[in-house]
């Protein structure tokens, strides 16, 4: 069996190679071959990590909250299996288990740190049986692939309740009233294996009302609607079920006085079982400071000291893609990555809190992984910035669908440009600037059109590759 199962791994492992001198990253390639050839490849790969595995699944922040997580663990010294670029599905992460195998059933890692894709979770956590399992959110996307939210909270409830993550520890974002009811079913507050929660505990952060976007208003116990003493993100914020009398949990892990510095940064205090300590982030948003209380909550149900999360949080850089700065000759452009309502409406928030006129290019596509339908860009309130463009270029294989809801936003027609080809669009963009400003680029792209842009850039010169 083991002579058996090196020769597949050596199979596909050529595979990759194979795949790297065509130009592709190989992520998932080399998995689905493994896969093919072992069918429990992941199952037998995960079971060399000598400290188990966690996973993090959401709608929004994946990969940035696995990055944050990394950075915590590298401050422990605990060796890490992780897939960093972003395959989230059964193949890249046999791709990711594959790369770390070594001969005679060792495996060059501790720990299985992984971001799994929404659908995949429960097939994943079946053959991973993982220590812990984070769930930071849940939002309207890709509605011709998931369906509603429902579909996947159902899935996620029989999962952790059930299935084959009933035995993980769970990490819930409080604040989330989907996420939260998974844990509801568990054990005691007080015994050792019961849902750790995480929030925000900031009421300046409170906007006026809930986004017409917003999804989860309801209660999944009784229907009613909920009642919200304060929203923070989308749906995410403070509620109570006046029906029933179901409310948010109290998080164990939580933030307050929360700094939001525009593009640039995030400070907040962070509150443990431990104690609390000031965080001083490198990325922006609170959708961020959401993503940070995420991986500390992590840690803290690892049993992390907090001066290593502290310390691992502040030292995170940009994901790929997600608020990566990137210079285009001499003029800086951020990428900041947007799919669905919720994610876009947060980096708009963000950019809002930018003074001065905007230069934006938007890339919008429909490719399978993007989600055919566009019709999300409908719920993004870009009204927030519509009279604060200066230049706009739209981009993509959807880019005259942007250019129409930028119109409808209020942005004038004079300063919507269009051109489908990337690269043009590219270089038309970042070569028309304010005399004398220095004003940054913004892309906005959706996930394809991110990846394409960054090879783009890596092409260029301007950016490091991803795979690398």
């Amino acid at each position: 069996m083991g002579a058996s199962l090196e020769l597949k791994l050596t199979l596909a492992r050529w595979l990759g190679r194979l795949s790297r001198v065509r130009g592709g990253g190989a992520t998932t390639a080399p998995g689905k071959l493994l896969m093919r050839l072992q069918p429990r490849a992941i199952e037998e790969l995960g079971a060399r990590l000598s400290r188990g595995s966690v996973l993090i699944s959401a709608t929004n922040g994946k990969t940035t909250t696995a990055a944050m997580f990394a950075g915590i663990l590298a401050e422990t010294g605990v060796s890490v299996v992780h897939n960093q670029a972003g395959a989230n599905m059964a193949g890249g992460i046999a791709s990711t288990l594959l790369a770390a195998a070594r001969p005679k059933d060792a495996i060059a890692g501790e720990i299985g740190l992984f971001e799994v894709d929404e659908f995949w979770l429960e097939r994943i956590a079946a053959e991973l049986h993982p220590r812990a399992i984070l769930l930071n959110n849940l939002f309207r996307d890709q509605l011709d692939r998931y369906g509603e939210l429902e579909t996947i909270a159902d899935r996620w409830a029989l999962s952790v309740q059930s299935g084959p993550a009933r035995d993980a520890r769970l990490v819930l974002n409080a604040d989330d009233p989907l996420i939260a009811d998974l844990g509801r079913a568990r054990a005691d507050a007080s015994s050792a294996d019961a849902p750790l929660y995480f929030g925000v505990e900031d009421p300046s952060l409170a906007q006026a009302g809930m986004a017409h976007a917003a999804d989860a208003k309801h209660c999944r116990n009784c229907g009613a609607p909920y009642v919200f003493e304060h929203v923070f993100l989308g749906h995410l914020g403070h509620y109570y079920c006046p029906n029933c009398g179901q409310r948010r949990p109290t998080p164990l892990v939580s933030a307050s006085e929360v700094t939001l510095e525009g593009v640039r940064s995030a400070r907040f205090m962070l509150r443990t079982p431990s104690g609390e300590r000031p965080v001083s982030l490198a990325l922006p948003g609170l959708y961020n400071v959401y993503n940070a209380l995420a991986a500390a909550a992590l840690a803290t149900a690892l049993e992390i000291p907090l001066a290593d999360i502290v310390a691992g949080l502040q030292g995170t850089e940009a994901a790929f893609g997600r608020a990566e700065t990137v210079t285009l000759a001499d003029r800086p452009m951020q990428i900041l990555l947007i799919k669905n309502p919720a994610g876009a409406n947060e980096v708009l928030r963000t950019l809002a809190l930018e003074a001065g006129e905007h230069d934006l290019l938007g890339v919008l596509n429909d490719n399978t992984a993007d989600g055919r339908d566009v019709s999300w860009i409908w719920d993004a309130d870009f009204e927030l910035l519509a009279d604060r463009v200066r230049r706009v270029t739209c981009s993509g294989t959807r880019a005259a669908d942007l250019a129409v809801r930028l119109k409808y936003a209020g942005v004038e027609s004079s300063r919507i440009h269009v051109d489908m080809n990337l690269k043009k669009a590219l270089s038309s963009a970042a070569a028309d600037i304010a005399p004398g400003s220095g004003a940054p680029l913004y892309a906005l792209p959706t996930y394809t059109a991110m990846l394409s842009l960054r090879e783009l850039l890596v092409a260029r010169g301007e950016a490091r590759s991803a795979w690398s």
